[in-house]
């Protein structure tokens, strides 16, 4: 195999490539962080344009902003479980026995999983209790605005529970697949 990819022949196309080493992967996650981050982006700048070029600003663009800010936190959180990017000491690994450092893995595990599960449960209860809120400048709910907080929580503990049982399988060793993995 020849460490440069092949271009294929295809008429429909400007440029193709086949690389069998590269998988492209389609998460949930991804895509509502995505569509979300480039709202936000479109909503930051209508707002710059409509305050700057037409000095006249439109009063919702910075509410929504605002709460598409907080949307694309909690979902991109749940993004970061996935890959594992979340910030973690791992010192101790390096240190104590093999024995020993599965069963950190697992405490760590049953923290993590229990933290997040206390976010879902904290995001539904204010959710649920936002509902008589408005918002500033439209006649929504703030349920609205939580509740896509909840669903980034939700996203998490999915993510953290497929860990869970991913490390279990492997008895709470380190994953072989990110041995001497530097960056992801």
């Amino acid at each position: 195999m020849s460490p440069h990819p092949k271009p294929v022949d295809d008429p429909g196309h400007l440029i193709v490539v086949e690389d069998p080493d590269v998988k492209i992967e389609h998460y949930p996650e991804d895509w509502i962080a995505f569509t979300l981050f480039w709202l936000m982006a479109f909503v930051v700048f209508l707002q710059f344009f409509s305050r700057y070029i037409l000095n006249s600003s439109f009063a919702w663009t910075e509410e929504i902003a605002r709460y598409l800010l907080m949307w694309v936190t909690f979902v991109g959180a749940a993004v970061a479980m996935r890959r594992r990017n979340h910030i973690a000491v791992e010192v101790l690994h390096q240190f104590l026995p093999e024995p020993v450092v599965r069963l950190l893995n697992f405490v760590i595990d049953v923290i993590v999983l229990g933290f997040v599960a206390l976010l879902v449960w904290y995001a539904w209860q204010v959710t649920e209790r936002m509902e008589i809120q408005r918002m500033t400048v439209f006649d929504l709910s703030m349920s609205i605005v939580y509740g896509g907080i909840l669903v980034g929580c939700l996203l998490m503990l999915w993510r953290a529970g497929q860990m869970f049982i991913a490390n279990a399988r492997r008895g709470w060793r380190p994953d072989p697949a990110r041995q001497g993995l530097i960056i992801d």
